[in-house]
């Protein structure tokens, strides 16, 4: 603000530069939606890497599509996930009683499934109390193990619990902040009792759970309606509402035996539509061939809007499954392809089409269909990305087309880099300019759009990110007065146009051959 000058002398007075630089949001953080064997439920959970879920959500299963799908994300380079674990119908959390002297307390397992019935729970007062300590004051310690079986999976410690829903260690708050394992579910002002000392006839004396459910079967009846889920109660893919950002989405198959049902793309599709996220598609698992994609893709398709946000691939691929002695087995390509576009993207950089000979699927030792050149041909136009193995490079992935990409839609969104370009620029000037809701609307305004949206845009394009040798062919930013009429301003509007040339893909590279004779005058 101002300086009212009150003496002789020098003052200093800063000056806003109005400078608010413009980051580029992340572009690859992938989503899955799918089942676990433990972990939160219709809880969108952050992860880093495959040890992350395996701590959370159990590791690998043979009820778990997406924990594979996960592996094979990481394996291929993801780095950033977001895991939403879906909860069957009637599942139930497993309970634990405490021996107390007064009313019993009352422990349940953190998600429900059968795996909280491998929950033991061990009582003690080793602590800091005194016998003048009030008994409703009195605080014990809980030690919480998991096995499988005889196997110990992991152990937790709580120190200082109190059943006083006053004191600052009461232990359902604490156990809903410190314990990925259990939650506090009833109990009177006493303290449980201490577990026994081990004997001959009780070496383990705790507690241990019981009532642990998986619920109803999921299958092709009833899965739309979990996976599609509720808005107002953010389940099923609404929960993803609770995630602040996610680039990809994958959707594992239910199970080894059952696709997600058309439906449930459809509505992915428009859920990724309003969150500026593309959609990965898995092939039905009976395309076993060039001529079953051609006869049945048009109905797979049928009804499904917002396709510039999706891409298919086809085939599927094989890879070896360590629970099953390593035999080879087939799985969705969506989670290894989610891992390339990662990759791609810190390579080189979302304009960049994660395909060709640089997008090798690690770890697949198989393709379900070996495609020749010339079923390739037929497939790329139809906007189906074909998945290749070609002698020396492997497996690679060797299409970049969206839902769109169907040369008779003529679609500007034709590309998979071009879209997922636009989404990022969207996505990161949709966060870089809320500091411009009510700003005086006027000239000084726009001129700073105009210098920080422009500054991001060329730092873009110094990247490589557009065509274009000038900024001026590359880019542009307008918004001055021809932009933002009086009306406008009136009705408190200021209109941005952002401007770009993309790159689009060397889908089709052509040499041409002439034989010369003999020396040529020039």
């Amino acid at each position: 603000m101002p300086i009212t000058p009150t003496y002789p002398g020098v003052y200093i007075e800063e000056i806003p530069s109005g400078v608010r630089t413009i980051t580029g949001v992340a572009t690859s953080i992938t989503a899955f939606l799918g089942f676990a064997d433990r972990g939160p439920s219709n809880d969108p959970v952050r992860i880093q890497n495959f040890g992350d879920f395996e701590r959370l959500f159990g590791g690998l299963s043979l009820k778990s599509t997406m924990s594979f799908a996960v592996q094979q994300y990481f394996l291929n380079g993801g780095t950033d996930a977001i895991i939403v674990r879906l909860e069957p119908p009637n599942a139930e959390s497993a309970t634990i009683n405490l021996d107390s002297s007064g009313t019993a307390v009352v422990l349940k397992a953190s998600s429900a499934g059968t795996w909280g019935n491998g929950l033991e729970v061990s009582v003690d007062h080793d602590t800091a109390d005194t016998p003048e300590t009030p008994e409703t004051d009195k605080t014990f310690n809980l030690t919480i193990v998991l096995k499988q079986g005889t196997q110990e999976i992991t152990r937790e410690t709580i120190r200082n619990l109190s059943m006083n829903s006053t004191a600052i260690r009461y232990i359902k708050e604490i156990l809903e902040t410190q314990s990925f394992l259990v939650r506090f579910e009833s109990g009177g002002s006493d303290r449980p009792n201490p577990t026994p000392t081990p004997s001959d006839e009780n070496p383990n004396p705790s507690a241990k759970a019981t009532g642990g459910s998986d619920g109803d079967a999921v299958d092709g009846d009833n899965s739309p309606q979990i996976y599609q889920g509720s808005e107002s109660e953010k389940t099923g893919i609404f929960a993803l509402e609770k995630a602040d950002l996610f680039n990809l989405l994958c959707i594992p198959p239910v199970s080894s035996g059952i696709d997600i049902d058309p439906s449930v793309w459809s509505a992915a599709l428009v859920y990724c539509e309003k969150r500026r996220a593309m959609l990965l598609v898995d092939p039905p698992s009976d395309w076993d061939s060039k001529d079953d994609v051609t006869r049945n893709l048009s109905e797979f398709l049928a009804g499904w809007s917002e396709k510039q946000n999706g891409a298919i691939f086809f085939p599927r691929i094989k890879l070896q499954n360590p629970l099953k002695e390593n035999r080879l087995e087939t799985f969705a390509p969506s989670a290894a392809m989610a891992g390339i576009f990662s990759r791609t993207d810190a390579n080189r950089g979302v304009w960049k089409a994660p395909a060709g000979i640089d997008a090798t699927l690690t770890g697949v030792r198989e393709l379900t269909v070996k495609l020749t050149d010339g079923e390739n041909g037929i497939l790329n136009p139809l906007g189906v990305n074909c998945l290749r193995n070609f002698p020396v490079y492997g497996n690679v992935v060797w299409g970049s087309r969206t839902l769109e990409g169907d040369d008779r839609f003529a679609s500007e969104w034709k590309y998979i880099p071009i879209r997922r370009l636009t989404l990022f620029l969207q996505e990161s000037l949709y966060r870089g300019t809320q500091w411009v809701v009510f700003e005086p609307n006027d000239e000084p305004l726009w001129a700073q759009i105009r210098l920080n949206l422009g500054a991001f845009m060329n730092n873009l394009f110094r990247q490589g990110a557009f065509q274009g040798d000038t900024p001026s062919k590359a880019y542009f930013v307008k918004c001055d007065k021809e932009t933002n009429p009086q009306n406008d301003i009136d009705r408190g509007i200021v209109n941005i146009i952002v401007g770009f040339a993309p790159l689009k893909p060397a889908e089709f590279v052509i040499i041409k051959f002439q034989q010369i004779a003999g020396d040529i005058a020039t």
